[in-house]
């Protein structure tokens, strides 16, 4: 029931159409008796850094999540930047301060690797390819370092997308082996699609898939359709995966404490959520 005292968590992006989050977030406040809702509100990327601040003068804003295209600009528009963000380079969560400053942090990266190390795949020492250094991208390419591999590759259609990001996994992880260039996914225990390629039918495959082995785990984060065409082919090859779905549920948590809001488990979310493609 929405009313005079209903908190609003601003779902920001454009296009709105594959949004998830709010078949999310609000079955689980309505179990929870959280007088809060998530609205998803599409922005424009020349609109966004006006809107951004507009909607933090409403008297009864909780925050935004933030998601593509704006998820990188976002850094540059905030007071204060916490470290996840700051290494990717990306912000998915903004809050307002105690003080009024705009405060961002970026879960992605913690949902993929949590949802990751829970099926069982190792990731201490492993050698990782990243293919699309955006926001997303950057933030998995960001916490799969902290978690120890031991190696990662990125690419990016960008190239100086892939190059800045290395640089910056470099300066805080000196010992990680960082290559940039390829996007040619033969030899990793891992590889990640980080990019938008299966939002819209008849997409390009964000790399060979005969070039992956079958032992190879691979990770998604499309999550228009639960199997892209991307993940529909690598599961032929016998790979095991994570689909889209899988890094939004594993962050909700994290982003339920950000907020101040009662916390829950990835399992209660998936067992009353209300997802449709």
């Amino acid at each position: 029931m929405i009313n005079g005292n209903t908190e609003i968590i601003a779902h920001i992006g454009f296009p709105t159409h594959a949004f998830k989050a709010p078949m999310i977030y609000n079955p689980w406040f309505a179990k929870a008796g959280v007088n809060a809702i998530v609205v998803p509100m599409g922005s424009r990327p020349e609109h966004f850094p006006d809107f951004l601040r507009s909607v933090f003068r409403l008297s009864n804003i909780r925050g935004a999540l933030i998601t593509m295209p704006h998820k990188v600009v976002t850094v540059g528009l905030l007071d204060d930047v916490f470290p996840t963000a700051a290494i990717a380079g990306a912000c998915n969560a903004v809050r307002l301060g105690p003080d009024g400053r705009l405060q961002g942090d970026m879960f992605d990266g913690e949902g993929f690797v949590r949802g990751v190390l829970r099926k069982g795949c190792v990731l201490k020492g492993a050698r990782v390819l990243v293919v699309g250094c955006g926001g997303v991208g950057s933030a998995i390419a960001a916490s799969l370092a902290a978690a120890g591999v031991g190696a990662i590759s990125l690419f990016d259609a960008h190239a100086e997308s892939a190059r800045g990001l290395g640089e910056r996994l470099k300066r805080h992880y000196p010992a990680l082996e960082v290559s940039t260039g390829s996007n040619d996914p033969a030899g990793f225990d891992v590889v990640v699609n980080a990019t938008p390629m299966g939002m819209n039918e008849g997409d390009p495959m964000p790399m060979d898939v005969s070039r992956i082995a079958a032992t190879t785990f691979v990770g998604e984060v499309v999550m228009k359709t639960e199997m892209t065409a991307f993940l529909n082919a690598v599961q032929a090859r016998g790979c095991r995966f994570q689909v889209g779905s899988d890094m939004l549920f594993e962050q909700i948590p994290a982003y339920l404490e950000f907020f101040g809001l009662p916390v829950t488990t990835p399992e209660v979310l998936r067992s009353i959520a209300t997802l449709s493609y």
